[in-house]
């Protein structure tokens, strides 16, 4: 990891470690108080509570959501960025073995959000000692957003109040078990998916099993469902949109020998593609009334449009790129694939360019763990790669909009 320089407000030399590295200690304190009292989406009471304190504590002036969560803002005249994280988080079962496991039931931050507004919050103290000893020539606004693993995700709360208004860029940071603590990972384009909640309840005439043709046979027409519905969803659209759906839930029945007269089906629908994903909510009902017509039964559909995917603009994604090579060294980017994860950022960057980068959570040479999984672990080295990396790009954005197109990125 290297300690080049990054641009200062000014476009003078800064070297961010130093100023990042007495935070450290206390922000991975911080994270295992998150990690230990985890709280599930628009919940995260106490959650924002820590986190308005300590940016008081530092002579900050936070603003509270109407819900949970809260923003910020540091520096001076207009604003040059934001950065966001997100805070809630699952309803899992931890079994990773941490001293500073969830003691919350049933609750964990299995996609790294800890991490998230550990990283953020040392942005702010960063940047709020730069500031008190050399004023930013602009402003940087930090969103500590609720609610991401609710959708349509917690951004589209958040947005109504007003808190991209002014803002002309947007960043943010996922974990990545999957790269290395000191590597980020970045791509132009989308680098997630559109993902989508898909409801159906399903009603018949129930009966024997001796006599199927006397009932709809609920059973039989689930599983043509669950079978045919995402076949002729992919054979309606353009192969290179990525449609997938993948039902994690099928109900019915109670007895061997009886057919049941309800069942229920949930599952996802993802999609690699923004306009194929339109199109795909178009043609849901329809693909689902048409397979579910041959057997009698009654389907009723519901269709939760979740989130379309997040679409990294190439100015921003060059801008947080060479932040991430001044701090941790020219091989720190490396190129992520498109994730068929779906991400509540892309309702931000649906209002504002902005970029996500992958942030590298796995020691290197050590276990790849899989997100939103009980036993998920994340090497804490990496809140502090974070904090570098993501205070670099404020100062940067801050000095591109000084300079304006111009400028350094």
């Amino acid at each position: 990891m290297g300690n080049s320089p990054s641009l200062s407000a000014s476009g003078s030399p800064l070297h961010v470690t130093p100023l990042v590295a007495k935070f450290v200690d206390e922000l991975i304190e911080f994270r295992r108080t998150i990690h230990q009292h985890p709280e599930l989406s628009f919940r995260e009471h106490r959650t924002t509570d820590r986190i308005m304190a300590r940016l008081e504590q530092a002579g900050l002036h936070p603003v509270r959501f109407k819900y949970t969560g809260c923003y910020v803002d540091i520096g001076r005249g207009p604003i040059a960025v934001a950065l966001r994280a997100d805070i809630d988080a699952l309803p899992i079962e931890e079994n990773t073995g941490l001293d500073f496991a969830s003691i919350n039931e049933g609750v964990m931050h299995a996609c790294g959000h800890d991490i998230h507004q550990s990283v953020m919050l040392g942005v702010a103290l960063t940047l709020a000692d730069i500031d008190s000893s050399a004023p930013l020539a602009g402003t940087v606004r930090i969103i500590f957003q609720p609610a991401e693993e609710k959708l349509p995700g917690g951004a589209v709360s958040v947005i109504k109040e007003g808190v991209l208004k002014d803002v002309p860029r947007a960043f943010a940071l996922h974990c990545e078990p999957k790269v290395d603590v000191g590597q980020v990972g970045t791509r132009i384009g989308a680098i997630t998916s559109a993902t989508d909640t898909i409801k159906l309840t399903v009603r018949g005439h129930g009966g024997h099993t001796s006599r199927p043709h006397l009932t709809e046979d609920l059973i039989y027409a689930m599983g043509q469902i669950a079978i045919n519905v995402p076949a002729v969803l992919s054979r309606n659209l353009d192969v290179r949109a990525g449609v997938l759906v993948v039902w994690g839930q099928i109900e019915a029945g109670v007895a061997p020998n009886a057919i049941p007269a309800t069942g229920y089906m949930a599952g996802t629908m993802r999609c690699l593609d923004a306009d194929a994903w339109y199109k795909a909510a178009e043609l849901l009902d329809e693909v689902v009334e048409q397979v579910a017509a041959p057997y009698g039964v009654e389907v009723e559909l519901e269709h939760v449009q979740g989130v379309p995917p997040v679409v990294n603009t190439e100015t921003e994604t060059t801008l947080l790129e060479n932040a991430a090579r001044a701090e941790l060294g020219e091989d720190s980017v490396v190129l992520m694939e498109q994730s068929m994860g779906g991400e509540d950022f892309a309702w931000m960057l649906q209002e504002v360019p902005g970029s996500m980068m992958r942030l590298g959570t796995r020691p290197p040479g050590g276990q790849t763990y899989d997100l939103h999984q009980a036993d998920y672990v994340a090497d804490e080295r990496a809140i502090e790669c974070g904090v570098r990396v993501m205070t670099a790009t404020a100062l940067r954005a801050i000095n591109h909009q000084r300079r304006g197109d111009q400028g350094k990125l």
